[in-house]
C-alpha cells in the first residue's frame, strides 16, 4: 500500500492512494468525526500502517469479514503509542466517494489498522508496504494487525457527536497445520527475493502426495503445479477424513464457483486420490506473496522483483531435492484458475523447456487488446468510456468502480493485480495502466509492460519462430461464456493467433463454456482434468521413462 503524507494533528495523514482526496457528491451529507486510538501498548517498531474504517448493515459477523460493507481508507506515518488518528469527512471511501456521502442509518462500525513496513529495495526505492504474514495479503487477518471490537452507531439526527474506535485488538499469527503422511509443507527466506527488497523474503509451498509414497521408495513422480491466490490449504482441497455421504453431489462440474476446491471435494477427488487405480502424481501449490499483493504470477517484474527466477531456481530444486520427482520437462506440468491461470501460460511460455504443458482456466488478460473490462490499452484514450461491442457493455462501469476501490485499497484490489508489473514510478511505487480519478490510459506504462513481455498474445507472437516448436501440444486454455473481468474476450484473441501459427503450426487446445459459464468455469472435475494431465505425461514420456511404475 503506497504511504501518501500530508500534515495533520502533528501525524501524517492522507486518504487517498495517491494522494488527493476525492470532491464530496451532492445530497445527502453527514458530519461524522471519528476517530481511531492506537494502544499504550503499541509496538515500537511499528511506525505507520493504512487505517481502513469498515460501516456493515448487520451484525452477522466483524464488518471486516462481510463483503456488503462500505470501506474508507487513509495512510499514517510516524505513529506513537495511545495516539488518536482522526478520519476526515473528506477519507476517500470504496463504494462512497467520501465518508461524508455515507447514507443515514444504523451500522456496524469497525476499524482496522493494516501495518507497513519499510523496504529499502535493491533498485535504489525506499518504499512502505505491507509484510505478508503468510496469510496471503489479507489486512483483514494479518497477524500483527491491530482491530477495534465493532460498535452499532447511528449515522443522521440523534447521531453521537464523535465516535472513538479503540484499536485494542491484535490479529493473532496464523497455525500451519502439522504435515501428515499426505500432506507436507515447505517454507524458507529466498536469497533473491530478499535482495532485492532489503528484508528477509520467504517462498513456500504445499505438497500432496501420492498413495503409498513412502513404500515405493525407488519410484520418482512426475508433478503437477497448482497455480492460485495464495492458500496453504491442500492442494484441491485434499481430506482424507471426508466421506462420499458427507459431500454427496459436490464432485459435479464447475459452472460458476471460482473455487477449485469445491469442485471435487471428498467423493469427487479425496476418495479418487486415494483409490488403488488412480495415477500417482505429486501435487504442489506455491506460495509466493508480494508486499504488493498475495502472490507475484509467478514472473520476474519490475515491482515485486525476480520471483520467476526464485520459483525456478530456488523453490522447484528445493522441491526435487527433498521429494522425489521426476525432473525432466515432460513430467511438470502447470494448472490454474484466473490469475493462477495467467501465471501458468506465463511460464509455460517463458520456460517451454523446463514445463510440459498448461492447463489455463479463465486466465487473466492474455492479449492487452482486450485487457480488462475490455479495453484496448494500445488504442483506446480512456478506460472509463462505454463500448458498444456486444458482451463489452458495462465495461467501463466495472473499470471506474474497481478503480475507486484501488485507491482506498490499493494494490490489494484484486482487479488491479497488475500493477506489480507496470513500471516503477519516480517515487518508487507501481504506476498504474491509467489514471484512478479521470480513466486516462498510459501508454508509456502500457509500452512497458509489453516490452517486458507481459502481454503473451504479442509475446507469443514475436517468439513464435523461437519457442513454436517446443510448445506444441502443451497449451490448453479455458474460457466461460460470461467473465466478470471481460478475460475471456481475449482468450479468443489468442485462440485466433494459436489458429494462425506457422513452422510449426500449433492451434493448441481452446475450449469454452456455455451460455451459463462465468469466471472460474472449468469443463471437467479436478479428477478427470489430473487423468487427462496423467495421460499427456504419459503419452511424451521416453521410453525408457517407464510411467508404468507411477500407475502402481
Amino acid at each position: 500500500m503506497k504511504l501518501c503524507l500530508a500534515t495533520a494533528l502533528g501525524i501524517f495523514l492522507t486518504s487517498g492512494f495517491y494522494g488527493k482526496a476525492a470532491t464530496p457528491t451532492a445530497g445527502h451529507e453527514n458530519a461524522l468525526q471519528i476517530s481511531a486510538v492506537l494502544p499504550e501498548t503499541l509496538a515500537p517498531d511499528i511506525k505507520a500502517g493504512r487505517l481502513f474504517i469498515y460501516f456493515a448493515p448487520t451484525a452477522e459477523s466483524e464488518p471486516r469479514f462481510q463483503s456488503n460493507t462500505s470501506i474508507f481508507g487513509l495512510d499514517a506515518h510516524n505513529v506513537n503509542a495511545g495516539q488518536h488518528l482522526i478520519v476526515p469527512v473528506t477519507t476517500a471511501g470504496a463504494a462512497e466517494k467520501t465518508l461524508r456521502d455515507l447514507a443515514p442509518g444504523d451500522y456496524y462500525v469497525q476499524a482496522i489498522f493494516n501495518v507497513l513496513t519499510e523496504f529499502h529495495r535493491a533498485d535504489g526505492h525506499v518504499i512502505w508496504a505491507h509484510m505478508d504474514q503468510w496469510e496471503g495479503q489479507n489486512f483483514a487477518r494479518s497477524p500483527g494487525n491491530l482491530y477495534s471490537t465493532p460498535q452499532k452507531i447511528h449515522i443522521g439526527p440523534g447521531a453521537p457527536a464523535a465516535i472513538v474506535l479503540s484499536l485494542e485488538n491484535v490479529i493473532k499469527p496464523i497455525e500451519v497445520p502439522a504435515d501428515t503422511v499426505w500432506v507436507k509443507r515447505i517454507k524458507f527466506q529466498s536469497a533473491l527475493l530478499s535482495k532485492f527488497w532489503g528484508r528477509p523474503m520467504y517462498l513456500g509451498a504445499t505438497i500432496l502426495l501420492p498413495k503409498d509414497y513412502d513404500l515405493h521408495p525407488d519410484v520418482h513422480y512426475p508433478v503437477v503445479y497448482i497455480q492460485n491466490h495464495f492458500s496453504i490449504a491442500p492442494p484441491f482441497g485434499f481430506n482424507p477424513a471426508v466421506t462420499s455421504e458427507e459431500t454427496k453431489g459436490s464432485s459435479r462440474k464447475r459452472s460458476i464457483s471460482r473455487d477449485t476446491a469445491k469442485l471435487d471435494k471428498g467423493a469427487g477427488f479425496s476418495e479418487a486420490w486415494q483409490s488403488a487405480e488412480f495415477p500417482r502424481l505429486i501435487l504442489v501449490t506455491f506460495q509466493h506473496p508480494t508486499p504488493y499483493f498475495d502472490d507475484s504470477y509467478g514472473v520476474n517484474s519490475p515491482n515485486c522483483g525476480p520471483y520467476g527466477d526464485a520459483i525456478l531456481q530456488e523453490l522447484m530444486p528445493a522441491l526435487e531435492a527433498q521429494f522425489r520427482m521426476i525432473k525432466a520437462e515432460y513430467a511438470r506440468v502447470l494448472t490454474g484458475s484466473s490469475t493462477g491461470g495467467w501465471g501458468s501460460l506465463a511460464l509455460q511460455l517463458y520456460y517451454p523447456e523446463v514445463f510440459g504443458g498448461a492447463w489455463a482456466f479463465s486466465p487473466d488478460p492474455v492479449d492487452f487488446r482486450l485487457y480488462y473490462g475490455g479495453v484496448n490499452i494500445y488504442d483506446d484514450e480512456n478506460a472509463f468510456i462505454e463500448k458498444t461491442t456486444p458482451g463489452l457493455e458495462g465495461g467501463a462501469t466495472m473499470n471506474r468502480r474497481s478503480s475507486q476501490r484501488a485507491a482506498v485499497l490499493g494494490t490489494q484490489e484484486g482487479r488491479f493485480e497488475w500493477w506489480k508489473h507496470t513500471s516503477v514510478g519516480p517515487d518508487g511505487y507501481p504506476l498504474p495502466v491509467w489514471d484512478l480519478q479521470t480513466g486516462k490510459i498510459d501508454r508509456a506504462v502500457v509500452n512497458a509492460m509489453r516490452a517486458n513481455n507481459f502481454d503473451l498474445r504479442e509475446y507469443l507472437s514475436r517468439q513464435w519462430p523461437k519457442i513454436g516448436s517446443k510448445l506444441v501440444g502443451k497449451l490448453h486454455v479455458h474460457a466461460a461464456a460470461v467473465d466478470s473481468f471481460y478475460s475471456n474476450f481475449a482468450v479468443r484473441l489468442l485462440d485466433e493467433f494459436m489458429q494462425s501459427t506457422q513452422n510449426p503450426h500449433d492451434a493448441g487446445s481452446f475450449q469454452y463454456g456455455p451460455p451459463s459459464s462465468r469466471h472460474g468455469w472449468q469443463p471437467m472435475t479436478n479428477v478427470e482434468l489430473l487423468r487427462e494431465i496423467a495421460q499427456h505425461i504419459a503419452a511424451r514420456a521416453p521410453a525408457s521413462a517407464k510411467p508404468a511404475a507411477w500407475h502402481y
